[in-house]
């Protein structure tokens, strides 16, 4: 387990902002407890420091993982969000959308949202901006990119793509965790 370094850390930041816009200083400095990032195996961990110096304690072979996965970094050096950062992407999202309940299922199986899926967005959503996926019930379902702007969505045909999906809740369910874990 390491700190991240520069460009890491950088990288890691740009995609976070992608989706919580400056809200990213809030998960550093809360109000409870200073937490950090934490790199193990290519993994990026969200850590409280307390857990952070209680794990130092640990073999480095022996520690699997420590806080929550927020994504990884691919060989080619980008950053990939799991859908284990939902909770605080969820917290701090700037641009979100909510489904139609016909819709949930669909995204929930891994495919993109539809015009005619789409229940609400929020104003001003720009286009190829990070977006919170909800359902009417405002439980987070997951988290994808918007294919169009808030204004064009008005004016789209029932069958153009709204949202290209990123991850789900619905990984769980279908076996794919051996890719985020």
């Amino acid at each position: 387990m390491r700190p991240l370094t520069e460009d890491e850390t950088k990288t890691l930041f740009q995609k976070l902002a992608e989706y919580m816009g400056r809200s990213v200083e809030r998960l550093i400095n809360r109000s409870d407890e200073r937490h950090c990032f934490r790199l193990i195996k290519d993994r990026v961990y969200y850590i409280s420091e307390s857990v952070m110096k209680s794990s130092t304690s640990i073999n480095k072979d022996s520690l699997l993982h420590c806080g929550t996965c927020l994504g990884k970094f691919t060989k080619s050096g980008k950053f990939r969000l799991h859908i284990t950062a939902l909770d605080y992407l969820a917290q701090y999202s700037k641009y979100k959308v909510w489904l139609k309940p016909s819709a949930e299922m669909s995204f929930l199986y891994g495919n993109n949202v539809l015009k005619s899926g789409l229940a609400r967005i929020t104003e001003s959503t720009p286009q190829y901006a990070g977006v919170v996926v909800y359902n009417l019930a405002d439980i987070p379902l997951g988290f994808g990119v918007a294919a169009q702007t808030t204004d064009a969505c008005k004016e789209l045909d029932p069958t153009a793509n709204v949202v290209l999906h990123q991850a789900d809740v619905g990984e769980f369910l279908r076996g794919l965790e051996d890719d985020m874990f």
